[in-house]
């Protein structure tokens, strides 16, 4: 195991991480690294984003334009790279990583996770790992084909995207045309190909949280989660599974992560399903929103094994002292400047938490904050979580 040894902050020997992406997970990640005296640098396409907030300092960039990409890296000379999201250049990272820079966790797995073309092939192709049955669609009248084939409902994607843009459910082939163009106009990149899924009956779904560290690879707890339209809604830990689903999902997530590489959480998600099937669904290489929850019910949360991770330090053992869950507060409309009222009352209750990441203007269903709750069980916590965040409310200033 290599000595690990942090500069101080804005010195010549200080420790330097560049946050591609500066949203609420990374302000997480940038809180967990700051407590560490690591110099943090954040980048974002907009003004003032959650991370930017607590860095050192910040860049404002289209983190999908080469140049300007390679520009920030080399003015800044960081000595980790960390993507925060998928919407970024991840050709150049690739040939940044050829030249020395380091990439959390890799480049290559920057890259794989932010085409579902890519990251499905290695998943169901390469690993033999249980997935939904797909097929790929240029154009409508492919999509219209592949769904004939696959059988209805099937949910539809954009190759590149997140946090459930672009994404549906056609439940008939008149739904199909509304489905793709959304896909059309909800991914990273713009309009272009979809990946064409079966519906999985499952009977839920969670997010194996998975930590790469140099002495190994560790599991939090799994995390239930619900979603809507491809959107996080509410979390909760630990989510019941029998033992043979709970050694197959760690399995699945063992055998993804290591074919990714590298050090760093992952946010592995799967379907269990009848007669104990886990089905593999997505990997994203970095901390995973339904992962919020964490905050409330372990000692170190998904970002701080996360930031401990890529430093190179040994994750000895993950401990989770509570049960608990986390409901997102997204907005309704467009919000200019965003209010949150209601605090006093809901830190009326005992073990709640309210985290308001501070974006600077939201649209609709954009995720503006989160109520966190722990109780005796993952379910009486969750009531309590959505009991808050029924009372809180979100208004322009």
């Amino acid at each position: 195991m290599k000595p690990v040894s942090i500069g101080t902050p804005k010195s010549p020997h200080a420790t330097r991480v560049l946050m591609l992406g500066s949203g609420e997970l990374g302000k997480e990640v940038v809180l967990e690294l700051q407590r560490f005296g690591v110099e943090v640098i954040a980048c974002d396409r907009y003004a003032d984003a959650p991370a930017m907030q607590v860095a050192h300092r910040s860049h404002v960039i289209d983190m999908l334009d080469r140049a300007a990409l390679r520009g920030v890296i080399e003015r800044e000379k960081p000595h980790l790279i960390v993507p925060e999201i998928e919407a970024i250049a991840t050709a150049e990272l690739v040939a940044l990583e050829r030249e020395g820079w380091t990439v959390i966790p890799t480049a290559e797995a920057a890259r794989l996770t932010m085409d579902r073309e890519a990251i499905r092939r290695v998943a169901s192709e390469e690993l033999d790992l249980p997935t939904a049955r797909y097929q790929f669609a240029d154009s409508f009248d492919e999509l219209r084909t592949a769904a004939r084939a696959l059988g209805w409902p099937v949910v539809i994607k954009p190759i590149m995207s997140s946090s459930g843009k672009g994404q549906s459910v056609a439940r008939t082939e008149a739904d199909l045309e509304q489905s793709w163009q959304y896909a059309q106009t909800g991914g990273r990149t713009g309009a272009g190909r979809v990946i064409v899924e079966e519906f999985i009956a499952f009977e839920s779904e969670i997010t194996m949280l998975t930590v790469r560290a140099v002495n190994g690879t560790a599991f939090c707890d799994p995390v239930g989660h619900r979603q809507v339209g491809g959107d996080y809604i509410e979390s909760w830990q630990p989510h019941p599974m029998s033992a043979i689903q709970l050694e197959r999902a760690q399995a699945i997530a063992k055998r993804i992560t290591d074919r990714l590489g590298g050090h760093g959480l992952f946010g592995v998600e799967l379907f269990l399903c009848a007669n104990d099937k886990v089905v593999f669904s997505e990997v994203s290489p970095r901390p995973h929103d339904t992962g919020m929850v964490t905050m409330a019910t372990q000692t170190w949360s998904e970002f701080a094994l996360h930031a401990r991770a890529i430093l190179g330090l040994p994750i000895a053992a993950i401990r989770r002292h509570a049960a608990g869950a986390s409901v997102a507060l997204r907005a309704d409309r467009e919000l200019r400047s965003p209010v949150l009222d209601g605090l006093a009352e809901a830190y009326a209750t005992p073990d709640v938490d309210v985290r308001f990441f501070g974006k600077p203007s939201a649209g609709p269903r954009r995720r503006l904050g989160v109520v966190l709750a722990t109780d005796v069980t993952w379910d009486a916590a969750l009531a309590k979580a959505q009991r808050i965040a029924g009372g809180l409310s979100l208004r322009d200033g």
